[in-house]
């Protein structure tokens, strides 16, 4: 990989159509392929190269990068149009996301870049200490990946950089999936510390990027709940919600996730942090089913699944899934206790995720109220023009 050099003065131009730069101009970081002059030039300009945008009247909006075989071409980087986009620039958007997440938290344990709401669209970074783990999704920053990494050695000099660069939305800009270990070594499961517990997250074969730094406050608020209940934990992957209600003072906790990998991740943090836990590998639903005709029941149930809805053509399938998920799990709450739903599908909107679980409740016969609502923790800030980047939902609930 070679670093992309950008000279302002002689970037190529894209030019919008007239009529077309207002949404731009408001403060929304996007512009749709429908929205730009897709002449023969245009589309000949490499995916993932930086562009100054220029509207109908020919002033220039900003720069950005582009890609002609998206939906999403123009990516904004910066609305100062002389911007240079190389490594100081980079450097100083990691140092203001570090400075922001050192604010928030007092170990470095957290999302580091959150895409568009850090300034570096399509690209996420999570930081586990010295080791950071780097997803980029769009041509953009595959292309500025060298840059990207001498800035981050610049910036924060990590001891490994691993790049997870695995997920299906590369599909739709065009790009190879592939992992690679991009600097030093990762040998086995790595520590990390959240809400004063430690865990352990396999960042090389793990989910994403290894750990789930998004339901931080949603694992304390239910932690807070814990104490004294029994408390059972479904798609619980590595521990996060059922080893923070052991600590909390819980009287009997249970993980349940069909991957051995990561239960056996779990119970490793289970004994790290001198708490008992019961490891059930099973498939979430089958185990719902089974401890309902046993008729058990525990205070505090925590739902968390993988995406149901990974693409607009799954959302019925994936609603129905959520309806079934909360009728479920609302089964096995005994009167009075708690119950803890999300879904991380950003194609559910966070009115019809809630409307499946108002559904799955009724389909329960349980009574219940909401006593949070909640979504990523505050190291995955929001874009404010991009609501649809709010992906989380979580509902906590007593239920009767």
């Amino acid at each position: 990989m070679t670093n992309l050099i950008d000279i302002p003065a002689t970037r190529p131009q894209i030019h919008l159509l007239p009529g077309r730069s207002r949404r731009f101009r408001s403060g929304h970081p996007w512009i749709f392929s429908n929205e730009i002059v897709m002449n023969a030039e245009a589309k000949a300009l490499p995916p993932g190269g930086l562009a100054t945008i220029v509207d109908a009247g020919a002033e220039r909006l900003g720069v950005g990068t582009f890609n002609p075989h998206s939906l999403i071409s123009v990516r904004l980087l910066s609305r100062r149009c002389e911007q240079t986009i190389d490594q100081a620039f980079l450097a100083e958007r990691l140092r203001r996301a570090a400075a922001l997440r050192d604010r928030l938290y007092d170990r470095p344990f957290y999302r580091l870049i959150h895409a568009e709401a850090d300034g570096l669209p399509g690209l996420v970074a999570d930081r586990y200490g010295d080791v950071v783990v780097l997803e980029a999704n769009t041509a953009g920053m595959e292309a500025l990946l060298p840059t990207i990494l001498a800035a981050l050695d610049e910036v924060l000099a990590p001891s490994a950089v691993l790049l997870r660069n695995d997920g299906a939305v590369r599909k739709l800009e065009g790009l190879d999936l592939y992992d690679r270990l991009e600097k030093g070594e990762i040998a086995g499961p790595i520590e990390l510390e959240e809400n004063g517990a430690t865990f352990f997250a396999d960042l090389v074969t793990g989910q994403k990027t290894g750990w789930f730094f998004d339901q931080r406050d949603n694992r304390a608020a239910v932690a807070a709940l814990a104490k004294g209940q029994s408390v059972i934990d479904f798609y619980s992957y590595a521990g996060g919600f059922a080893i923070q209600a052991a600590l909390a003072g819980a009287a009997k906790v249970v993980a349940v996730d069909r991957s051995e990998g990561s239960l056996a991740l779990a119970a490793r943090s289970a004994e790290r942090n001198g708490v008992a836990l019961d490891c059930v590998r099973a498939e979430a639903f089958a185990e719902m089913e089974r401890l309902t005709a046993a008729k058990q029941r525990f205070g505090v149930v925590v739902a968390d699944p993988p995406a149901f809805v990974k693409s607009k053509k799954d959302l019925a399938a994936g609603a129905k899934g959520y309806r079934k998920m909360t009728r479920l799990a609302a089964g096995l709450v005994e009167p009075g206790g708690f119950l803890m739903v999300a879904s991380c599908s950003h194609h559910m909107a966070a009115e019809a995720f809630a409307d499946e679980v108002r559904h799955g409740l009724s389909l329960a016969g349980r009574g219940a109220r909401i006593l949070r609502s909640a979504g990523a923790a505050a190291d995955h800030p929001v874009h404010p023009f991009l609501p649809e980047s709010a992906y989380l939902k979580a509902l906590v609930l007593q239920l009767d």
